[in-house]
């Protein structure tokens, strides 16, 4: 058997990595609450640019109540789009002169400058508990607040989110309700070595968010959550022990010197135990 012959025996009947040829480059997913306020967003994203074949619109339907929250929606919408890029809006965005042209721009300027990005916003937190906001809210008209953008951040308001398909994002499956999955996305992005932007893409978005009890409730159910996920550990592997410090330096001193010879020591003594019960 020839080399060509080989490898065609082996592809036979697989198909490549990558997007379907006819694969959109854009799918806009809405979580609907009012059908109005839906189909006006979803006639600014027409007027701007944001149409078929190049763009698919994806909603989940709760006008008779709440059947998704929004972290349900999330993932089912990033399993279920066909886009390179899923943007996850509010039903009440619309856009205003930037549009599909702008955004393209957006993403070729990050991909000129982090190819590692995952996610982008048009409002955020930054690393040093300060805002960057681009966007037209009640409270304020045309607000550029933290630029130049696009700038790094640690957080993103949901109404409007840009997601990186290839990046293969999702939020937490243990936590629920209508706040901070834009928050939870992002620290899911850093975790799998992707970043965050805040970017000069400018949109109207009609309310102003709430922080009623359930926001309160979300805010303690996400810091109990990271809280438990982001503890110290002692990760015994096949063939390793691996002494996991959320604090970087001290991460470095676990595991070069004295904490290489303790993780060894623990190691020993953690397959011992195992036998032990085996036996």
């Amino acid at each position: 058997m020839t080399d060509r012959t080989a490898r065609q025996a082996a592809f036979a009947g697989a198909e490549p990595v990558g997007p379907a040829p006819d694969s959109p480059r854009y799918s806009i997913c809405v979580l609907v609450s009012d059908a109005n306020e839906y189909t006006a967003a979803r006639e600014s994203f027409h007027a701007g640019g944001f149409v078929s074949p190049d763009s698919e619109f994806l909603y989940l339907d709760n006008t008779c109540g709440n059947a998704h929250d929004a972290y349900q929606a999330c993932n089912l919408f990033l399993r279920a789009a066909r886009g390179r890029y899923v943007i996850l809006c509010h039903q009440d965005i619309r856009l205003l002169a930037d549009g599909r042209d702008r955004l393209d721009a957006v993403i070729a300027e990050l991909d000129r400058l982090d190819p590692s990005w995952g996610l982008f916003g048009n409002a955020g937190g930054l690393a040093d508990g300060t805002l960057a906001l681009r966007i037209t809210q009640p409270d304020g008209r045309d607000l550029s607040v933290g630029g130049p953008f696009p700038v790094r951040c640690r957080s993103l308001d949901e109404n409007f989110v840009v997601v990186r398909a290839e990046a293969n994002l999702a939020v937490s499956s243990d936590l629920q309700g209508f706040h901070l999955y834009g928050t939870d996305m992002c620290i899911v992005a850093d975790l799998l070595g992707r970043s965050a932007y805040v970017v000069d893409f400018h949109l109207e978005h009609r309310s102003q968010g709430d922080d009623g009890p359930a926001f309160v409730q979300a805010r303690r159910a996400m810091i109990n959550k990271y809280g438990r996920a982001l503890v110290p550990r002692l990760i015994a592997t096949t063939c390793t022990t691996l002494m996991i410090v959320p604090f970087a330096p001290l991460a470095f001193l676990a595991n070069t010197g004295k904490g290489i010879i303790l993780a060894r020591a623990l190691r020993r003594f953690l397959l011992a135990a195992t036998w032990r019960r085996r036996g």
